[in-house]
């Protein structure tokens, strides 16, 4: 089996990357798929065109599965040898927490954001984007691979917002939707947080200097990522003197992320997508597909409280997973075991 490879229309090479190979009876897919005749936006104005670009890899002719995550997640969800690990490689791939001995699963490349789908370039400004947009987008997609309805959408994060935007718009395209550490809306809290890391971001780019902006942006957002037990426990540790004062090894630890961030993003996409969490909002009461909830407790960005909330107002059957981890919201990157069972429960 080999992965065929395509480029965006836009940046076609003249031969394609070398193909990479996979377990017998695989079938792998990597392309960008062009989605014409405009696309109306959810909060106003339309795209001509999109390019989505997407990954379809696992046994032949298997239920198919959609894969996402948060803003900075791509469609290389995990990584057949000879490729680039996936950002979700320890839960996903053969033999993995989601089988893909069993699955074929679907990664996308998020309409705004920095990788090969449609999004925005340097120094440009795109138009504002929803998670019910990338639903669209997904829809659009499946329409073109001839897949009438999707075993499971996995969605965590930003991921897990646009899995609840398909489940309320799009039912007949979903049997099952699985979300981690996702609500129904955005907490204010976190909102709070992000409109500090975009403000960073865009006077940044006002000056010049958007990808230092990135890095202190993503340096903030670390800190909202994981628990204050991990920071506890990592970086308790003295400062250390400098010449330009002292350094912390929290400090250390957040500003290394920022920067290797920063090295592969574009400002302008975190930017969009950012947003787009923020404006994040659907009607519990309008989804009746089956929905599997996993809440963390230690998670600082969506409160326990609002996944009990989007549980009891949901209108299809619904299961909550409450589990308590040290990593917090990164909880679904780390915690393998648990989502084993998750996936097996909700998708078998």
């Amino acid at each position: 089996m080999e992965c065929v490879r395509d480029m965006p229309p836009s940046a076609r090479a003249d031969s394609p990357p070398p193909a990479s190979s996979g377990p017998a009876g695989y079938e792998c897919a990597t392309r960008v798929q062009r989605l014409a005749g405009g696309f109306p936006l959810h909060f106003g104005g339309s795209l001509g065109v999109v390019d989505v670009a997407y990954r379809l890899v696992g046994r032949a002719g298997a239920p198919v599965v959609a894969v996402l995550g948060g803003i900075s997640a791509g469609r290389q969800v995990f990584g057949l040898p000879g490729e680039a690990r996936g950002w979700w490689e320890e839960s996903i791939g053969p033999g993995r927490a989601l089988d893909t001995d069993r699955y074929r699963v679907l990664g996308i490349d998020f309409l705004g954001g920095s990788h090969s789908t449609t999004g925005p370039g340097a120094g440009e400004t795109f138009p504002t984007i929803s998670a019910h947009d990338q639903a669209a987008m997904i829809v659009g997609l499946l329409e073109h691979l001839g897949i009438e309805q999707l075993h499971g959408c996995v969605g965590a994060s930003y991921g897990g917002m646009v899995a609840l935007a398909l489940a309320e718009r799009h039912p007949a395209r979903l049997r099952h939707a699985v979300v981690i550490s996702a609500a129904h809306r955005t907490h204010p809290m976190s909102t709070a947080w992000r409109s500090v890391q975009r403000a960073f971001v865009r006077y940044a780019l006002g000056h010049g200097e958007g990808q230092r902006g990135l890095a202190f942006a993503r340096a903030l957002a670390m800190a909202t990522y994981r628990s204050a037990r991990e920071f506890e426990e990592r970086f308790s540790g003295p400062a250390e003197q400098t010449t330009e004062g002292f350094r912390f090894p929290v400090e250390s630890y957040l500003f290394a992320r920022g920067e290797a961030y920063a090295a592969q993003y574009r400002p302008e996409a975190f930017v969009c997508l950012s947003e787009s969490i923020d404006l994040h909002r659907v009607d519990p009461a309008a989804i009746h597909v089956p929905v599997t909830l996993v809440a963390v407790v230690e998670d600082q960005l969506v409160p326990l409280t609002d996944m009990r909330e989007l549980r009891d107002r949901l209108a299809g059957n619904c299961r909550l997973v409450e589990i308590s981890s040290v990593y917090g919201h990164d909880a679904f990157l780390k915690e393998t075991d648990v989502l084993r069972d998750v996936f097996a429960q909700a998708l078998d």
